[in-house]
């Protein structure tokens, strides 16, 4: 996902970090750059000609020029200008609602663009948020296309709605308004039909549709690999049936992203979703900050952690980890995990959500496949070997690589892998499930400024329903609460408090 413009825009911002003067010269020669970055990634030339001088003006600014730190003022410069060009105001990315608590959506867009698929990672996105929605197929010109919803609809648990007999596309929306009423559905996702050109008859289909069901949401689904084309289809769109927002899709193939650069600045419409892959879960909130600190490699460590509150089972995490806690560490609960990281998405993705780490792993080392082959080692083993790896000899290891299609060499990796995480648990886990400080661990804490948890910013804002861990220890968030007794307590320079022991002795 704008890997190509991500790549340029990191190296030009890396290069003026560090400056502590910045010239008329190096201003005028970083906008040479972003220039050239964003019409190579297909980004409008209206939109770069007014982006570009907007921010070397503020670049040439006092804010700059009198800072002491002027390198660092120019990347928040190109971060909030990113942020701006890519919709801005926090807000505009959620979803319209209805007084009335029935919401309708209907999702316009050419044929191939995706939108039976995107209709129905919608509605699962909407369900695992506590809603009720429903998906109905008002395409009655594609055969396949009310068949093709419904067998999705079913593999996520969604209500569908599809006549194929019927063959008058505002009759359908209407008998399936009716019934997402009946089942109390709070959501109706509407798929409608899609052409290979915008033509006078579609545009007529969809406006009587429309008028029909009197949609709370009128999102287009566009196709980010259709490049600039994508701006002139959302401007049509918008001149004959007026849009809500969009919803881009196939963002993880080869498209260089300029279509979402551009759509917004061009349109006034906001991003509302992304779509970065063919699975139903492969869907996520538009935030124009967000995806600007991705695309300069600052991380996304909010969407990351809603990531993973959707996806990793919280009774499963916790039994492992109690589990690690207690030395009871077996490779069960390494092939538990590597699932868990699976559910959220491929590595590469997982990694640019990371502060500074984009650009710093080599993709070689991001392919999925490794943990697949992880997997199929841990698969080839007998219950007894996954729960008592140490009496995995040579001859076992040998039997496991050639059950898993591997080299021995392979499983000596996995099984060095292990071997290291459960001998680091084995460091903090007091053998009673809970967490205790390594020797001298608290000492260096409190030199760095970590002693009580002090050493945090003190406006740093946790996402909701996360706390910060007491000073006293770790362990409640292994699912026990740590006690004086367990390991004593420990002061910020790191010395146990023994004054309760001194007095039991006396």
């Amino acid at each position: 996902m704008f890997e190509s413009l991500s790549s340029k825009l990191q190296n030009i911002t890396a290069k003026m970090r560090g400056k502590a003067r910045v010239t008329d010269a190096d201003i005028k020669e970083m906008m040479r750059e972003i220039r050239m970055a964003l019409l190579e990634a297909d980004v409008n030339y209206g939109v770069v000609k007014e982006f570009v001088a907007d921010m070397s003006e503020k670049c040439k600014g006092a804010d700059v020029t009198q800072s002491l730190t002027p390198g660092q003022e120019i990347v928040k410069i190109v971060r909030e200008s990113l942020t701006e060009l890519l919709g801005g105001e926090a807000g505009s990315d959620k979803l319209l609602s209805s007084s009335t608590g029935f919401n309708t959506i209907i999702l316009y867009g050419l044929q191939g663009a995706g939108k039976t698929t995107t209709a129905v990672k919608l509605a699962k996105l909407l369900k695992t948020a506590g809603k009720k929605p429903m998906v109905v197929s008002v395409d009655v010109h594609r055969p396949a296309a009310a068949g093709q919803l419904k067998v999705l609809a079913d593999a996520v648990g969604v209500d569908c709605y599809i006549d194929p007999e019927e063959k008058d596309a505002i009759k359908i929306a209407r008998d399936g308004e009716g019934k997402a009423r009946y089942l109390l559905c709070n959501y109706l996702i509407i798929d409608t039909a899609g052409r290979t050109v915008v033509d006078d008859e579609l545009m007529t289909e969809l406006k009587d549709i429309s008028n029909t069901v009197n949609p709370t949401e009128k999102l287009l689904v566009v196709d980010a690999m259709i490049g600039q084309e994508a701006v002139n289809v959302a401007q049509t769109f918008e001149e004959a049936i007026g849009m809500d927002g969009f919803i881009m899709t196939k963002l993880d193939g080869d498209a260089r992203g300029g279509s979402a650069l551009s759509i917004r600045k061009l349109t006034g419409k906001p991003i509302k979703y992304i779509c970065t892959g063919e699975k139903v879960d492969a869907i996520e909130q538009f935030h124009a900050q967000r995806m600007a600190d991705r695309i300069l490699g600052m991380g996304d460590v909010i969407s990351l952690i809603e990531k993973a509150q959707t996806t990793i089972d919280e009774e499963e995490a916790i039994k492992s980890m109690e589990r690690m806690m207690s030395s009871g560490y077996n490779l069960d609960d390494l092939y538990s995990q590597f699932q868990q990281m699976k559910k959220m998405g491929s590595l590469k993705d997982l990694v640019g959500m990371l502060p500074g780490a984009a650009g710093k792993v080599n993709d070689e080392d991001l392919d999925d496949k490794i943990i697949d082959r992880q997997m199929a080692i841990i698969s080839s083993m007998t219950k007894k070997e996954r729960r008592v790896p140490s009496i995995l000899n040579a001859s076992r290891r040998k039997r496991i690589a050639a059950g898993a299609g591997v080299e021995v060499s392979d499983v000596n990796k996995l099984m060095t892998q292990y071997e290291q995480t459960a001998k680091m648990m084995k460091q903090f886990s007091n053998g009673k499930g809970g967490f205790k400080m390594p020797k001298g661990f608290a000492k260096q804490a409190a030199k760095m400024g970590m002693g009580g948890m002090k050493g945090l910013p003190s406006d740093m804002q946790l996402p909701e329903g996360m706390e910060m861990p007491s000073s006293g220890g770790f362990g409640g968030l292994f699912g026990r609460k740590n006690t004086d007794s367990d390991e004593g307590t420990y002061t910020p320079t790191g010395r146990r408090d023994r004054k309760k022991k001194r007095k039991g002795r006396r």
